[in-house]
This record gives C-alpha cells, structure tokens and sequence, in this order.
C-alpha cells in the first residue's frame, strides 16, 4: 500500500512534509518559469537576444528551483517543538 504524504512526530500526531519555506520556493519558481515564457514571447523576433538567451535561462532557473523546493528537507532541529 503506499504511503502517505505525512509524517508521524513523536506524540502521534502527523504533520505535512512541507514547510512555508518549500511552497515560497514553489511558487517563486512557478512564477520565474512563466516571466520567462512571457518574455519569450513578447520579444517577438525568431533570433532576438532575449528569446534566445535570456528567458531560457530564466527558466531553467525557474526549473532548478523547483526541484530543489520539492526535495528539499525542513532541519529536524530547527522546527519548534508543537505542544499537545
């Protein structure tokens, strides 16, 4: 059976995989992948400087950041312990 996406804290109680930090990072990146989408397609020309080297480049970086805000993992350490 597969697991869920939650995790069991000591006390029995499940919390999400992801912090605040993993969903700003999520919609930081989303948000770089469509400016660099936009600017590919507003700059209009078949060989223009943007369209070819800029806004790959922001998308890529769009994309790099978005595989690092899902596989990147809160510090155990640094969480507040939640009170029962």
């Amino acid at each position: 059976m597969p697991k869920s996406s939650t995790r069991k804290n000591g006390n029995g109680r499940s919390t999400l995989v992801f912090r605040k930090q993993n969903y700003v990072l999520l919609a930081v990146s989303l948000i770089l992948i469509a400016v660099g989408f936009v600017a590919m397609y507003l700059d209009g020309q078949f060989l223009g400087f943007v369209s070819l080297t800029v806004s790959p480049l922001i998308i890529l970086s769009g994309y790099a950041m978005l595989v690092y805000a899902i596989l990147a993992r809160p510090d155990e350490a640094s969480q507040p312990a939640e009170s029962a």
